[in-house]
C-alpha cells in the first residue's frame, strides 16, 4: 500500500510534469510493462515534454504490451532510456497522435522506424520513401508502410527536427511515392493495358504545391497517350483503367485505414468530365472552355508519377495560358467571388472555428498569393512557384509585396498551418475545424509549445494571427499601389510604374495613368491627412474594385478628401467608424446621382457612419420629421427665396441620404450583406422620396404665402398629389405630378382667391426651379381637366362641375392616385371626397368604359413609345413593363373598387395585394405581376443612380449597364443574365396582363 505523503507527492509530481489524470498515469507508471524503468527519472521528464503526457504513457504501455516477447519488449525499454532522439521521437508521437498509437499497438515492431543510423534520414526525399514502400505488394502492404513513413515523419514533426515547410515538403514527397508504388502495382495487375498507354498523374492543390497536411485529399489530373503504335481510343480507355485502380488503392478503407482519397475533380469539366485524356484534348478545353479558377489551380500542376517526360509536356504546354489569365475579362472579380462563394458555403455554427475556408483563415493566404502571382507572373518568371511561402518571399523580393508584411503573413501562415497539422494529427482525420473540447485545445497548445496557460495562449495566438490575415487581400494586392506613388525608405522595393499599372488594369481600372496620379494626390506627403489616407487606401481601393466604375469611385473620394481632408471629424469618421469607409465606397463608385449630391454639400458624408452596420444614420426620416425641419428654416429665413433654397438644401441632403441608404442596401458590405427582398427596397425609395416632396412643398408653399400675404392666404389652397407621387411611390427622377385645389375664405371675392392661389403656384414653380447647387423639383400640373388648357387651379365646385359633365374615363383613372400631400388639410379632405364617386363609380364600369380604356392603352404602346426603344425592355411602355401592370390593376379598381374596399388605395402592390385576396386574381398571377412591377421599377431607380438621369430603359454604355446590373445582385459577367432575366420575367407578366387587361 502507498503511504499517504508518498502518494501526495507522486500526485504534484505527476501534475508539475503535466499529467491532467494522476490516478491514472501512476497506476500506468507501477504497471508490469514498465517495471524495468519505472524508476528512471529521464522517462517522466520526457513524457512531461509531449503535448499530452497522459496519451503517451497510455501508448507507451499499450507498445510495450504488444511486442512479441520478453527480449522485444526489453530491447524497446533499453533503446527508450539509453538513446534521446528515440525517446523523444516516440513519446512525442504517442503524446500527439492516437492513431499513430494505434498504428504502433497493430505493427509493435514498427517503433524502430525512428531510430536514427544516418543523417540523410533526418530529411528523406521521394527517392527515400519509394525504397521505404518498395516492399509494398498489395494494397494493404502499402497502407502500412505508408504509415510507417508517416510515422517518422510526425516524429521530426513534433520534436522540432523539421519547421513547417519541411514537414509538408515531405509529406507531399511521401504522396508522390505513394501514387508511384500504387500506379505500379496497377500497371502489375494489368501488363496488357500498361503496355499500350503512356499515363502521366499530375498532382495539383498541396501536393503539388510541395506543401500538403498529414490528412487531405491529394488532387491529380491525369493525361494519356498511346504507346508503342496503339489506338489512341484504347489507349485512352486502358490509361483510365489503370488511373481508376490506382485510385482504388490509395482511396478504399481497410483494417490499417485509408492512405487518402485521390482526387480528380479539378479535371476539365469536373466529376462530369473524362477521368483521363489526351494533352491535346486538355489543350483544347483550357482555351476554349476554361474558368478563371482553374487557371488558378493549374500554379500548382507538377508531374509526380507516371510518364514524368508526358507530365512535363503537359506542364509546358499549359504554362502559357496560366500566365495569361490575369488578362481575361473580370479576373480579380472571378477570383474574389470564387473566395466569397466558399465562405458563403460555410456552415454558420462552423465558420468561428474553420481554421482553412474562415476568414482570416489559410484559405485567405493562398488566394491573395495566387492572385498575385497570376497577375504579375506574366512578366516575372520568378512569382511562378507552387509553394504558397516560397512564392510569398519571390513577391517580397520583386516588390510585390511589402516586406513587413511578408514576414507577417508568413509567420501567421506557419502558425496557422502547423496548428492544422497537429489538430490532424492527433486521429489523422481530415478536418479544419478548431476543436471546442478543453483536452483537445490544451494538446494543440502544448504541442506548439505553449505551457503556460496551453488553451488561453492558443486561443490568443490563433486570433492574432487570424486577425493579421483578415486584411490579407488588401494588404497584399493594394498597399504596394500606394508604395509605388510614395517615397520609400533607401533600399526598399516597390511596384515599378509598369507592375503598378498592370495592377490596376488587373482590377479593372480603365485609366491606371489617372488612379495612380490620384493616389499621389491622396497618399504622398508627411501631414495627419495623408498618414490616415494611406491606411485606408488599400481598403478602399478593393472596394472600389469590386464596383462597375473603380476609377468614379477613386475620382471621386478625391474630390471629397480635398474638400474635407482638413477636417478632423471626416478623417475620424472614415478611420474609427466601423462600417462609414466602406459606405462611402460603396457610395462614390455606385454611379453618378448620389456623388453628385454629395459634391454640392460634402459634409453630408457623416450620414454614412455609425448604426446597425452604417445603416442608422442613412434611414430615411419621416414625413412628420421632415416637415417639422422645413417649415422651422422657413421660419426662421429673412425671405421666401431664402427659405425655398434652405428646403432645396434639406431636399438634396435626404436625396443623398435615401440614395446612400438604397446603395448600401443594394450592393451590401462586409458587416451587413446585401438585402434579398427587392420589394422592400422599392418601397423604402418609393415612400423616402414622396415624403421628401411632399415636406418640400409643403415648406415652399409656407413660404411663398408667408411673404406675399403674411399668415393667412386669402383662399384655403390645397396640393393633390397624383400619378406617382400620390401613389406614395416616387423615383429619384420623378417630377412631381399634382392638382392645386383652392376654396375662397368667406368673404373674399372668387376672382381676387384665384388670383392669389395662381400667384402662389407660379411662385412655387420660380422658386422650385431657381438654377442652384441643389436639383430642381418640377412640377407637372398636366393631369388638370383640360390639361395644359386648363386653369392651373379649381375651386372644389368647379372640379365638381367638371367631372360631373365632361371628365373622360382616363380622368377617372388618373383619379385613382389622387392624394393630398400639402397644404390645408381639411380642404384636402374634401375634394378626395368629391372624386370617391367617380374612381370607385357604382356598379363599376360599363362595357363602352372598359373598351375605351382598352383602346387607349393600346394606342399608347403603338404611339408613346420612343423610336427604335426595345419593346421587351422599357420599363415604363414595354411588354410586361409598369405601364401595363398599372393599368391592370387600375382597371381592377375602376370595376370593383365601389364594393371591395382594399382597393380603394392609391398604391398599386397594396391594390394588386387587395385584387388577389378579393379573388380577382390568382395567387400566381398577383406574384408575377408584383414582380415585374418591383424589378422594373427598381431598373428606372438604377438608372438613375448610375446615370444622374431619369431613364426608361437599360443604358447602351458598357460600364453603366454593368453599375445597373451590380445594384440588381448581378455580379461581373454577368449583364446577360440580367437582361435575360428581365425578359423572362416580363414576358411572364405580358400574358397575364392580356388575360386579365385585354381579355385574350
Amino acid at each position: 500500500m502507498t503511504a499517504p505523503g508518498r502518494r501526495s507527492s507522486t500526485f504534484s509530481r505527476l501534475l508539475r510534469h503535466g499529467f491532467t489524470d494522476p490516478s491514472a498515469a501512476e497506476r500506468l507508471l507501477e504497471s508490469a510493462e514498465l517495471e524495468p524503468v519505472k524508476a528512471d527519472p529521464v522517462l517522466l521528464e520526457a513524457l512531461g515534454a509531449t503535448a499530452d503526457p497522459d496519451l503517451a504513457l497510455l501508448g507507451l504501455v499499450r507498445l510495450v504490451e504488444a511486442q512479441d516477447d520478453h527480449t522485444a519488449r526489453r530491447e524497446l525499454l533499453d533503446t527508450l532510456i539509453a538513446a534521446k532522439p528515440l525517446r523523444d521521437r516516440l513519446l512525442g508521437v504517442l503524446g500527439a497522435s492516437a492513431a499513430l498509437a494505434d498504428h504502433l499497438a497493430r505493427h509493435p515492431r514498427d517503433w524502430q522506424a525512428l531510430v536514427t543510423y544516418e543523417p540523410r534520414d533526418l530529411h528523406p526525399g521521394v527517392e527515400e520513401f519509394e525504397r521505404g514502400l518498395a516492399e509494398a505488394a498489395d494494397p494493404v502492404q502499402l497502407r502500412v508502410a505508408y504509415r510507417r513513413c508517416l510515422l517518422s515523419i510526425a516524429a521530426r514533426d513534433v520534436c522540432g527536427t523539421t519547421d513547417l515547410a519541411q514537414t509538408a515538403a515531405e509529406l507531399a514527397d511521401l504522396a508522390t511515392a505513394t501514387l508511384r508504388a500504387a500506379l505500379l502495382i496497377a500497371r502489375t495487375a494489368a501488363p496488357d493495358d500498361a503496355a499500350i498507354c503512356r499515363l502521366a498523374v499530375i498532382a495539383m492543390g498541396k501536393c503539388g504545391g510541395h506543401e500538403l497536411n498529414y490528412v487531405s485529399d491529394v488532387d491529380v489530373i491525369f493525361v494519356g497517350e498511346p504507346a508503342n503504335g496503339a489506338d489512341e481510343g484504347k489507349a485512352v480507355q486502358a490509361a483510365t483503367r489503370l488511373a481508376s485502380h490506382m485510385m482504388r488503392i490509395c482511396s478504399e478503407t481497410t483494417v490499417e485505414g485509408t492512405i487518402w482519397p485521390v482526387d480528380a475533380n479539378l479535371r476539365p469539366e469536373g466529376r462530369n468530365g473524362p477521368l483521363v485524356r489526351t494533352l491535346s484534348s486538355h489543350l483544347a478545353y483550357y482555351q476554349r472552355w476554361a474558368k478563371t479558377w482553374e487557371f488558378q489551380a493549374l500554379l500548382k500542376a507538377q508531374p509526380v508519377a507516371g510518364d514524368i517526360e508526358l507530365g512535363e509536356e503537359y506542364v509546358a504546354t499549359l504554362a502559357p495560358l496560366v500566365w495569361q489569365a490575369a488578362e481575361r475579362d473580370n479576373f480579380v472579380a472571378d477570383v474574389q467571388k470564387m473566395r466569397r462563394r466558399v465562405v458563403a458555403n460555410i456552415p454558420a455554427a462552423e465558420i468561428e472555428r474553420e481554421l482553412k475556408l474562415g476568414p482570416g483563415g489559410l484559405r485567405d493566404v493562398e488566394f491573395a498569393v495566387q492572385l498575385l502571382q497570376l497577375v504579375h507572373g506574366r512578366a516575372d518568371t520568378s512569382l511562378r512557384s507552387g509553394t504558397t511561402l516560397d512564392a510569398l518571399k519571390a513577391l517580397a523580393a520583386g516588390g510585390y509585396v511589402g516586406r513587413a508584411d511578408a514576414v507577417q503573413l508568413d509567420e501567421a501562415y506557419r502558425f496557422l498551418r502547423t496548428m492544422e497539422h497537429r489538430i490532424q494529427l492527433f486521429r489523422l482525420r481530415r478536418t479544419h475545424l478548431v476543436p471546442e473540447d478543453d483536452a483537445d485545445l490544451r494538446r494543440i497548445g502544448r504541442s506548439l509549445g505553449l505551457r503556460a496557460d496551453p488553451i488561453t495562449d492558443l486561443n490568443r495566438e490563433w486570433k492574432r494571427h487570424a486577425t493579421v490575415v483578415r486584411r490579407l487581400h488588401e494588404k497584399l494586392f493594394y498597399r504596394p499601389l500606394l508604395d509605388a506613388v510614395a517615397q520609400l525608405a533607401p533600399g526598399e522595393a516597390r511596384l515599378s510604374p509598369n507592375a503598378a499599372r498592370e495592377r490596376l488594369v488587373a482590377l479593372g481600372y480603365a485609366d491606371p495613368a489617372a488612379a495612380l496620379r490620384h493616389l499621389e494626390a491622396l497618399a504622398s506627403g508627411v501631414t495627419r491627412k495623408a498618414a490616415i489616407q494611406r491606411t485606408l487606401l488599400p481598403v478602399l481601393l478593393g472596394w472600389f474594385a469590386d464596383s462597375a466604375d473603380p476609377d468614379a469611385g477613386l475620382l471621386n473620394f478625391r474630390k471629397v478628401s480635398d474638400a474635407l481632408g482638413k477636417t478632423p471629424w471626416y478623417l475620424r469618421l472614415l478611420r474609427d467608424e466601423g462600417a462609414a469607409a466602406e459606405n462611402v465606397a460603396r457610395v462614390l463608385s455606385a454611379g453618378r446621382l448620389a456623388p453628385d449630391l454629395l459634391m454640392r454639400a460634402p459634409e453630408a458624408v457623416a450620414l454614412l457612419g455609425d448604426g446597425d452596420g452604417g445603416r442608422g444614420r442613412l434611414e430615411p426620416r419621416g414625413r412628420a420629421q421632415l416637415e417639422q425641419e422645413v417649415l422651422a428654416a422657413v421660419g426662421r429665413a429673412a425671405g421666401a427665396e431664402q427659405a425655398v433654397t434652405t428646403v432645396r438644401g434639406v431636399r438634396r441632403r435626404e436625396l443623398f441620404r435615401t440614395a446612400a441608404r438604397d446603395i448600401v442596401s443594394s450592393y451590401g458590405t462586409e458587416e451587413t450583406p446585401a438585402e434579398a427582398d427587392q420589394g422592400a427596397l422599392v418601397h423604402l425609395v418609393g415612400g423616402a422620396v414622396s415624403d421628401l416632396t411632399a415636406a418640400t412643398l409643403a415648406g415652399t408653399l409656407r413660404a411663398v404665402v408667408r411673404e406675399g400675404w403674411g399668415d393667412t392666404l386669402p383662399t384655403r389652397f390645397a396640393v393633390i398629389g397624383m400619378g406617382r407621387f400620390g401613389g406614395y411611390e416616387l423615383g429619384y427622377g420623378s417630377d412631381a405630378d399634382v392638382l392645386f385645389v383652392h376654396e375662397p375664405r368667406e368673404g373674399v371675392d372668387e376672382q381676387e382667391a384665384a388670383r392669389a392661389a395662381n400667384a402662389v403656384v407660379s411662385e412655387m414653380r420660380r422658386l422650385l426651379q431657381i438654377p442652384s447647387a441643389d436639383p430642381p423639383l418640377l412640377i407637372d400640373a398636366d393631369l388638370r381637366p383640360e390639361g395644359k388648357s386648363g386653369p392651373t387651379v379649381r375651386t372644389l365646385t368647379s372640379y365638381e362641375a367638371y367631372y360631373r359633365r365632361w371628365s373622360l374615363v382616363w380622368e377617372s383613372q388618373a383619379l385613382l392616385r389622387a392624394e393630398p400631400v400639402a397644404g390645408d388639410e381639411e380642404l384636402g379632405r374634401s375634394f378626395i371626397e368629391l372624386i370617391d364617386p367617380f374612381r370607385y363609380p357604382a356598379e363599376g364600369l360599363g362595357d363602352d368604359a372598359v373598351r375605351e380604356i382598352r383602346r387607349l392603352k393600346a394606342r399608347m404602346e403603338a404611339e408613346r413609345l420612343p423610336r427604335g426603344a426595345d419593346p421587351t425592355l422599357h420599363t415604363k411602355l414595354g411588354r410586361g413593363g409598369l405601364s401595363d401592370v398599372e393599368w391592370t390593376v387600375q382597371l381592377l379598381q375602376l370595376q370593383h373598387g365601389w364594393v371591395e374596399p382594399g382597393l380603394r388605395t392609391t398604391r398599386t402592390r397594396p391594390a394588386l395585394a387587395a385584387a388577389c385576396a378579393a379573388g380577382l386574381l390568382t395567387g400566381e398571377d398577383a406574384a408575377i405581376l408584383d414582380e415585374a412591377w418591383v424589378l422594373a421599377t427598381r431598373v428606372r431607380n438604377a438608372v438613375m443612380l448610375v446615370r444622374g438621369r431619369a431613364g426608361d430603359t437599360f443604358p447602351s454604355d458598357g460600364r453603366e449597364l454593368a453599375a445597373v446590373g451590380r445594384y440588381l445582385g448581378y455580379g461581373p459577367g454577368h449583364v446577360g443574365d440580367m437582361l435575360d432575366d428581365y425578359r423572362r420575367i416580363t414576358r411572364r407578366a405580358r400574358a397575364v396582363v392580356d388575360e386579365q387587361f385585354y381579355g385574350a
